[in-house]
């Protein structure tokens, strides 16, 4: 029968941290799985609600936004298309760091029982998002069919700008995890932000007419949100020239995410040890 020895350390090297997070790969699909499976069981419609959730979504913004904001005057395509980049990475996002603030608190028997990388739980997330993602591009497409709207190759980068807004969420939603270990304040406060982050960000409204208010501090304070940039970038590549490439709000996504991300990591990995002292 052949055994195998696992040395657990207080302090290891990033190296071999990534290589015990290897180990446990399959801890990772199993959270994955799993997640996914919880969040549709015992519903009615099932599946259903990731079409129906950003379908309705889309509707009720291109009403409000274009009909009754007269924001669609100048669209040189249907406005409802103009919406759609906007709501899916919102969601995403949204979805995305509500799932990494509470990863940890709501896996604390785990936590608390058994050894493995703590890292593994919020990266497990990622998979909750995609499946809604996936199901609202594909929306996306037949809306397109719909409109006779035919977007580029620049389609092939969509999962670039996906991956790009998870970790968009990662670095924030790792930080908020580790916080809201110690003070469950913070899972109050992350609905609070994301509500308040989805009126600050170009979901139902162009980045441009941000821009043509005539109030240049207002715009470089709104492209520093990384939220702008992953929706500017996604609408690039699914608007055909419709929307240009805006890199007033891509450069400070990039730095945005560089930053947070080793930051967030650092920070996880300083205070995973004392996690099941709070659970």
């Amino acid at each position: 029968m052949n055994s195998r020895e696992r040395i657990i350390t207080a302090k290891k090297s990033t190296t071999d941290y990534l290589k015990e997070i290897w180990g446990f790969k399959e801890l990772f699909w199993i959270l994955a799985k799993r997640d996914i499976l919880v969040k549709y069981k015992q519903t009615v419609l099932g599946i259903g609600w990731s079409v129906i959730r950003p379908l309705v979504t889309m509707i009720v913004m291109a009403f409000a936004f274009g009909k009754i904001g007269k924001l669609d005057t100048n669209t040189a395509i249907p406005f409802t298309l103009v919406v759609a980049p906007g709501v899916i990475i919102w969601l995403f996002f949204s979805q995305s760091l509500q799932a990494l603030s509470q990863s940890i608190v709501l896996n604390s028997n785990l936590v608390s029982k058994v050894y493995f990388p703590r890292l593994i739980i919020p990266l497990s997330t990622i998979f909750l998002g995609l499946v809604d993602v996936l199901i609202s591009i594909i929306l996306f497409f037949i809306i397109c069919i719909w409109y006779q709207f035919l977007p580029d190759w620049k389609l092939l980068l969509v999962p670039l700008f996906i991956l790009m807004t998870f970790l968009a969420a990662f670095g924030i939603g790792l930080i908020s995890a580790v916080l809201n270990v110690k003070f469950r304040d913070i899972g109050q406060i992350i609905p609070f932000v994301i509500q308040f982050g989805y009126f600050i960000s170009p979901v139902g409204y162009l980045t441009e007419s941000v821009r043509s208010t005539g109030q240049p501090w207002f715009y470089k304070l709104f492209v520093l949100n990384p939220v702008t940039g992953c929706i500017d970038a996604l609408r690039w590549c699914m608007l055909d020239d419709f929307a240009a490439f805006n890199w007033d709000s891509f450069v400070p996504l990039v730095i945005f995410i560089v930053v947070t991300f080793f930051y967030s990591i650092r920070f996880f990995r300083k205070h995973e040890n004392s996690f099941v002292d709070h659970i």
